[in-house]
């Protein structure tokens, strides 16, 4: 007979924290800061929505398919590998992709190393989102200068002058063409800006057009013939239609490549982390330490912080451009690769183990008829989608928001870094909070609290503004899962707290947050980025309002814990207990035997 191996519960666990750590590490270099990947390449926020709004349905329906598959072919190792592998290939693809605008990079750049507070007011959340002529403008007011670029290599420049006759400006239009038209040296962006800033009574104002060679041409023969103004308008419109509608293809081009390229990211890296999560569950239920296997969420946030504040620190670093023409943003990609490459060695000694006794896909099924069937479980199931939908929103655009408002690499990831640490403190007030509230008034002061998180996002005003409200994660995060998670021992069977959990959690950060994907987008390409927080903290506020009473109204089920009912004494039982509370099993017994003596006289 084949001896047993012995099982090291202590060495699996830090097999377990050490990937666990750098997987969530990999992904910090990289997912936060995608969005603000897509806004340079030249997205809009519907298109980013959409985008990510993908990626996370992607995830809800891949997921549970390759999971099963894993399991029934014992591939789990195989597909943790390739997983990290193959992710890493995809996300170093997205690099070869082009922007759509090819001064959209320098243009950012310019706006990231300013860091002169705020650009912007609602209305101008297009800063690098969309693609169109737009208008830097310095004048003696003190305004912050307003930057939007377009892709064409013709570039006009237009500031007023004073005109003999009286004080107010006319535009005097300097063109850029190509050395086969003009040899005369042009002056520099700059250097335009710097003279004119000089004349303290003139105000400046300098116009990015995007124009076609014809385009050009066409407004140098407007120079030289002004007597006919209508016919020559009526044409520099119709270029400058034709100028627009190839940038818009452009976009919709660059566009379908990214969406493409990221859902199959998603299809190679989504599997890695339920299938590492269900062998390592097995293979510590296997040695009777599944309860040790929570510790390991842990060690995933303090790996995403030191991801997002060791990428933020390493790119704000760094100079705009590196070796000329590559983006100090392609560092996000790297990091995320090469922190996946550490992994590898990890995975190939990652404790895993088989149990083909557990059918997963009747398990998750299970779980859901359970959470079906309570009416405080559909409460929280609805409290959970409705967090993931705003999660979504501070995910995909709060960096948008923290970019407009001066904020670096740096800050950002501080910022995020803090939230994440804030989360991983909770456990130490997990025990004063349990004795002040129940865990369904937890709940919804953990959705009250991302309300106001969202509500303070639509107010800030520099660089550090969203430092403070970060720290409030650790409600709005913290104690809302835990909350989720005592719903869910209360409703689930025993052996099916895993599934239930799973499901909550399924809702929560796949389909919630698909869902306030594509509605953020569109809401902040209509309305603007604060307007998009503004209008998910009163959704927020108004269903935590809405909550307590619906929880008082709703029946709750109370179950029998047989395991507590059978350890307990005999001697416990006292005398003023029912005799149903006190005798079940052996009235249960007595039933049975009643019934089997008279299927006995049947016979007789």
């Amino acid at each position: 007979m084949k001896r047993n191996k012995q099982i090291d519960v202590k060495r699996a666990l830090a097999l377990a924290g050490t990937f666990t750590f750098l997987c969530s590490c990999a992904k910090a270099c990289l997912l936060p800061f995608l969005t603000l990947y897509f806004r340079q390449q030249g997205l809009t926020p519907a298109m980013t929505g959409v985008v990510m709004g993908t990626k996370h349905l992607i995830t809800l329906v891949w997921c549970p398919v390759t999971s099963l598959l894993s399991k029934h072919y014992n591939k789990r190792r195989a597909v943790i590998i390739g997983c990290l592998v193959c992710s890493a290939a995809v996300a170093l693809a997205l690099l070869f992709i082009p922007p759509a605008d090819v001064n959209t990079l320098s243009a950012a750049c310019n706006v990231s190393d300013r860091n002169n507070g705020p650009t912007q007011g609602a209305g101008d959340h297009r800063l690098m989102s969309s693609v169109g002529p737009t208008t830097l403008s310095t004048g003696t007011s003190g305004t912050s200068p307003k930057i939007n670029t377009t892709a064409n290599s013709h570039t006009g420049v237009t500031f007023p002058a004073k005109t003999p006759g009286d004080n107010e400006s006319a535009p005097v239009v300097m063109n850029k063409t190509s050395q086969h038209d003009n040899k005369t040296p042009h002056p520099q962006l700059s250097e335009v800006v710097n003279n004119s800033l000089r004349e303290p009574n003139i105000s400046t104002s300098v116009v990015f057009h995007t124009t076609s060679p014809l385009a050009t041409l066409e407004r140098n023969k407007r120079s030289q013939f002004k007597s006919e103004e209508q016919p020559e308008q009526d044409k520099e419109n119709h270029f400058d239609f034709m100028s627009r509608l190839k940038v818009m293809y452009a976009q919709h081009k660059l566009f379908f490549l990214l969406l493409i390229t990221v859902s199959m990211w998603e299809f190679v890296s989504a599997p890695l982390e339920w299938t590492a999560d269900d062998g390592l569950y097995e293979y510590l239920d296997f040695a009777d330490a599944s309860d040790r296997y929570s510790s390991t969420r842990v060690w995933g946030l303090l790996g995403a912080a030191c991801g997002v504040v060791g990428v933020g620190s390493l790119v704000s670093q760094l100079n705009c451009l590196i070796a000329g023409q590559i983006s100090r943003s392609t560092v996000h990609f790297f990091c995320y690769a090469g922190v996946a490459a550490l992994a590898l060695p990890v995975a190939t000694f990652l404790p895993l183990y088989l149990n083909k006794k557990r059918d997963k896909a009747n398990g998750l099924l299970k779980a859901v008829q359970l959470v079906r069937a309570s009416p405080r479980a559909l409460l929280c199931t609805v409290t959970t989608l409705l967090a993931g939908m705003a999660s979504s929103a501070v995910d995909n655009f709060l960096l948008w928001q923290m970019q407009d408002h001066g904020s670096s690499e740096l800050h950002m990831g501080l910022s995020l870094a803090v939230a994440l640490l804030s989360q991983a403190a909770f456990p130490l007030l997990v025990g004063r909070l349990s004795k002040l509230l129940s865990p369904g008034r937890v709940l919804a002061v953990g959705a009250a609290c991302l309300g106001l998180q969202c509500f303070y996002y639509s107010f800030l005003w520099g660089p550090w503004a969203a430092l403070p409200a970060q720290v409030l994660s650790c409600f709005s995060s913290g104690a809302f899962w835990w909350a989720v998670s005592i719903q869910c021992e209360e409703v689930a069977t025993p052996g099916a707290e895993r599934s239930v959990r799973r499901v909550y959690s399924t809702l929560s950060l796949e389909l919630g947050s698909g869902l306030g994907s594509f509605a953020g987008g569109f809401v902040v390409q209509r309305f603007g980025l604060e307007w998009l927080f503004r209008g998910v903290a009163v959704g927020l506020m108004v269903w935590c309002v809405c909550l307590p009473l619906l929880q008082w109204k709703a029946p709750r089920q109370r179950r029998i814990n047989y395991s507590r009912l059978l350890a307990a004494d005999a001697s416990e039982a006292s005398d003023s207990e029912s005799e149903q509370e006190r005798d079940w099993l052996d009235k249960a017994m007595e039933d049975d035997k009643s019934n089997n003596n008279y299927g006995r006289r049947i016979n007789h």
